[in-house]
């Protein structure tokens, strides 16, 4: 038995935010229908064709679903939605914003036709009246939050290489969804959720608007390095190999200073003798480093780092990433059956092999079971 078995999810759902969420839900026992468009579906089928000739989005975020398309201006189409929302535990939507009341399909509506539901809402900026209208994307969300401006290098910005923002509220609303089936299981209330990508990303900026707020110091990009511990980023050791390390304490700065740099009176010079000064004098600190990092070969300083129990990291590729002993991989099909391997979720319930689903895959098959 897997946690959320017998859990019907009905998602109106399209690119990352959405399919993620109930990606997750499906791996933890939950049966997802997913609804698409009349006109080609989630369009994420389109970003690209690197899984064998389909998306590697569409493939990573919707194995197992079960695809209908469904036209909800037609009455035909509406029945059967409702007809499934009767059923349905959850229902998740992150459609652009408006499409339900358009579609006269508002809360209320959904609520009258089953009480228990649970609503997840996933939207760019939630329900401010200014800007709920307003349509959005990962990019532009990464921009408007500032989470942009506290990327990248001192010589310019750049967008993170991930739709981290999509991730972010994928992952936000899956969590809301399980807390809320719990209260519902535990105490009989429902609890519907709001997720919106913005309050995501203003959250993960708490630290660098503290600093912003009430230090009344924007905090500068640094590229590989933290902008408020050091050392902590990148050096290039004697075999032009790029190594990270990261000090968090003075235990570990006394010891990195002893058994790394060899010289134990870096560790109380007065412009290095705590974290503050330390970041203050980083740039003379972070040239000291770099000298004797230079003059110390890639096999060596490793060897040094570990005795030392200091943390370090090397800047990888992505396909270094391919080779790393810690990477756990998970197999999945496309939905021409074909077989990818990708890297697993941290916590998979059922490792059973699943297929993304064709457009409409399933779409005969759930209007025979809900027709009535």
């Amino acid at each position: 038995m897997l946690p959320l078995s017998d859990i019907l999810i009905l998602s109106m759902e399209q690119a990352v935010a959405g399919p993620f969420c109930s990606n997750r839900l499906l791996m933890a026992g939950a049966r997802v229908i997913k609804i698409e468009r009349k006109d080609g579906g989630d369009f994420a089928r389109g970003y690209d064709t690197a899984a064998k000739g389909d998306s590697s989005y569409f493939i990573w975020l919707n194995q197992g679903k079960e695809s209908i398309c469904l036209d909800l201006k037609e009455e035909e189409d509406k029945k059967i939605f409702l007809n499934i929302i009767r059923r349905a535990d959850v229902f998740i939507q992150n459609f652009a914003p408006d499409t339900m009341r358009k579609l006269g399909l508002e809360k209320t509506t959904l609520k009258n036709v089953n009480p228990k539901l649970i609503i997840c809402d996933i939207s760019g900026y939630g329900n401010s009246p200014t800007l709920a209208g307003k349509k959005s994307y990962d990019l532009l969300i990464q921009a408007e939050s500032g989470l942009i401006d506290v990327s990248g290098s001192p010589d310019g910005v750049g967008r993170i290489g991930v739709s981290i923002c999509d991730i972010g509220a994928g992952m936000a609303a899956h969590s809301s969804i399980v807390e809320s089936l719990f209260l519902k299981e535990r105490y009989g209330e429902i609890k519907d959720i709001e997720i919106s990508l913005f309050d995501v990303a203003a959250d993960w900026m708490t630290v660098p608007f503290i600093h912003s707020q009430y230090q009344k110091k924007t905090p500068m990009r640094v590229g590989l390095k933290h902008p408020s511990i050091a050392p902590y980023g990148a050096f290039l050791n004697a075999d032009d190999k790029t190594i990270i390390i990261s000090i968090q304490n003075e235990f570990e700065w006394v010891r990195f200073c002893d058994q790394i740099l060899e010289n134990s009176r870096i560790s109380s010079d007065d412009r290095f003798i705590n974290n503050n000064r330390r970041v203050k004098n980083r740039e003379f600190l972070d040239k000291k480093i770099q000298e004797i990092f230079l003059n110390i070969s890639d096999d060596k300083l490793i060897k040094r780092l570990e005795n030392a129990a200091i943390a370090y990291g090397r800047l990888n590729s992505v396909n270094d990433l391919a080779k790393h002993l810690a990477l756990k991989k998970i197999d999945v099909y496309n939905s021409k059956a074909e077989e990818l391997s990708i890297p697993s979720p941290p916590l998979v319930w059922n490792k059973k092999k699943r297929r993304a689903p064709k457009f409409n895959e399933h779409g005969e098959a759930i209007r025979k079971e809900f027709s009535g």
